[in-house]
């Protein structure tokens, strides 16, 4: 039994594609059309999984869409009455969108995927689950429990912004949902647009700035009363009330009501690329706080709920591994699985895995030590004639090892000389995170490689942290972690025996001074206070990156390294060996590797090509 899920018309869209349950192949539409956070039908994905499952859309059982458009556009309809007549601009706006893609998506979808290829309309089948249930099945289905509590929390999917399910067998209940406007998802992008980034895009910064806020300082505490005062009522079972009168969200173009925030918090809204101060850093700290204050809420209630040990999570909000790392490290469970596409994209997984388990009935099967995500290596995948085809194109120089394990040792000796490599192996990652397969990576213990990487290679602010990705055998060396984090989803201290201490007045400095200060023996990868986002490498489902991690290690007694994404800033993770090359001779990186070749910056022929990717990609 073949069925294609698909995720579209609001962000992040996806394809996957599964078989009798197991996950073939997976990816998001904006890595083929380098549009990041691509909202467009994904009709290249779709080929792409078709072509890799080796059928046809004649040949599928069923085409599941990743939530229930009537029911959204009721929550339209509602809302906007609800709340009249304030809105009207955005209501103008909003409802041709709507018919168009909503009302007749059916139509659309018809329409769309007849750009893959022909197909028998009459042979389709169109299933429909709601959007938290795709979120909970992706992360519960592919999960290794048996058993479980589902913690699902987004913006917004029809109604529901956040739910609690529990998962067992085949099964999967709804036992609790907080419904709009009040959003955990919608309060932190609103604190996200306040901030200066982009909503949908930027709460990952939002996470990073938020240690530069002085724990110790009065100005935290006063933040949070004011949002817990002003914005927000939060309740015992982690649902919260958000105060309408502040947000804009609902029925405007725009997040918040700047002038009344401006009024509560004593500054104005940051202007996007505007130097940030003190005050953003402190009020960025406390809606962190805040957000980890009701993910431990709803997690205790998930816990009350079920009675179950483990837990699984899906929507945007699980991607803040920041609160996941402190979720774990709480033990209100004794283990918990984050699906590594947590966002909208991986309700394109979950719609397909909730129409084979739940609408045709069949069971889960087979054990595993991990889980069925297969590493999140789902993508597309590169080697031999594509990437001499594209070395042909671009007149590259390269040289080829047919010995993996010296070309390990020949890279890893380049990460100890402070080299920036661009690696690129095997299938694409699916997810937002790069975990080997498209990755830039450096010298954890270099103090310089943060600072370059993100200056001359990402081109971004200075003070974004990088994760590193670390042997899983060795994790407990470097981290105050005792399990695995394959995704990249989870933040924990670096242990104490590797830290500096810090000088005094520390965290009244400013947040240069803060950034460049070496804060432990690994400065690359240890961020402001003292934690690390990691991904552990495992061999069984990345063996060459484990064998490349294992070579720094056998040359410098580092089983670890840096890993940031293959991209500039703006641009989705590469996909394919050109976009690899084309970023490789956009940036300051100094080597490239593709599955065994490698290509070094100063025998590569000029760079003609005009370097516009800042005009080019839009600034997340």
């Amino acid at each position: 039994m073949k069925i294609l899920g698909i995720s579209a018309f609001y962000h992040d869209s996806a394809a996957a594609i599964i078989e009798d349950g197991h996950i073939l192949a997976a990816a998001q539409e904006e890595r083929f059309t380098r549009k990041k956070h691509d909202a467009s039908f994904p009709v290249n994905a779709v080929r792409f999984c078709l072509e890799y499952a080796g059928t046809s859309i004649n040949d599928l059982d069923a085409i599941a869409f990743y939530d229930k458009p009537l029911l959204k556009f009721e929550r339209l309809l509602e809302t906007y009455y609800a709340f009249a007549p304030k809105g009207i601009a955005s209501f103008i706006k909003a409802i041709p969108v709507w018919l168009n893609e909503k009302m007749f998506l059916k139509r659309l979808i018809y329409t769309e995927l007849g750009k893959v290829q022909s197909f028998d309309k009459k042979k389709v089948r169109f299933l429909f689950p709601e959007h938290h249930l795709s979120h909970a099945a992706s992360a519960f289905y592919p999960s290794r429990f048996e058993e479980s509590a589902i913690l699902t929390i987004d913006g917004v999917g029809e109604w529901a912004t956040a739910s609690i399910c529990h998962g067992k067998g085949k099964d999967i209940k709804i036992l609790k949902e907080l419904q709009f406007p009040h959003s955990v998802g919608l309060l932190y992008s609103a604190f996200t647009y306040y901030l200066g980034f982009r909503v949908n895009s930027g709460e990952y910064k939002l996470m990073g700035l938020a240690p530069y806020g002085n724990p110790e300082a009065e100005s935290v505490r006063k933040y949070i009363q004011l949002i817990k005062d002003n914005l927000i009522n939060i309740h015992d079972d982690g649902s919260v009330w958000l105060n309408q009168s502040y947000f804009n969200y609902a029925t405007g173009l725009k997040m918040v009501k700047e002038k009344k925030w401006e009024q509560v918090f004593g500054f104005p809204k940051r202007s996007p690329e505007s130097e940030l101060e003190q005050h953003h850093c402190d009020l960025g700290l406390a809606i962190q706080q805040v957000t980890e204050e009701i993910v431990g809420l709803m997690a205790k209630e998930a816990r009350r709920l079920t009675g179950s040990e483990h837990l699984c999570m899906a929507g945007g909000v699980a991607l803040n591994c920041v609160a996941n790392g402190k979720l774990l490290s709480s033990g209100t469970f004794k283990d918990i699985f984050i699906q590594p596409a947590a966002g909208d994209a991986g309700g394109a997984l979950g719609a397909a895995l909730a129409a084979y388990h739940i609408y045709f009935e069949q069971e889960r099967s087979g054990t595993t030590d991990m889980d069925y995500m297969q590493g999140s290596y789902l993508g597309p995948e590169f080697a031999g004639a594509e990437v001499e085809k594209m070395a042909r194109r671009y007149k590259a120089k390269y040289t080829r090892y047919p010995d993996f394990g010296a070309l390990c040792d020949l890279v890893a000796g380049y990460i100890d000389e402070g080299k920036a490599i661009g690696w690129m192996q095997g299938k694409m990652e699916f997810g937002p995170r790069a975990l080997g397969g498209r990755s830039i990576l450096g010298d954890p213990r270099n103090p310089e490689m943060q600072k370059k990487l993100n200056l001359k290679i990402k081109y971004r602010e200075s003070f974004r942290p990088f994760a590193p990705s670390v042997l899983t055998e060795d994790c407990a060396t470097y981290f105050d972690h005792q399990g695995i984090s394959p995704y990249m989803l989870l933040v924990m201290p670096v242990q104490e025996s590797r830290r500096n201490p810090l000088p005094e007045n520390y965290h009244h400095g400013n947040l240069k001074e803060k950034l460049y200060f070496k804060r432990s023996d690994l400065p690359a990868i240890t961020h402001i206070d003292f934690s690390a986002r990691i991904q552990t490498v495992h061999r069984e489902t990345n063996p060459r990156y484990w064998q490349l991690i294992d070579a720094f290690k056998k040359r410098t007694g580092y089983g670890i390294i840096v890993n940031t994404s293959f991209n500039v800033r703006g641009e989705p993770i590469v996909c394919d060996p050109d976009d690899a090359y084309r970023c490789f001779m956009r940036t300051e990186m100094d080597v490239l590797v593709i599955d065994n070749y490698v290509f070094i910056k100063p025998e590569q022929p000029e760079w003609l090509e005009k370097d516009n990717w800042q005009e080019e990609f839009v600034l997340d």
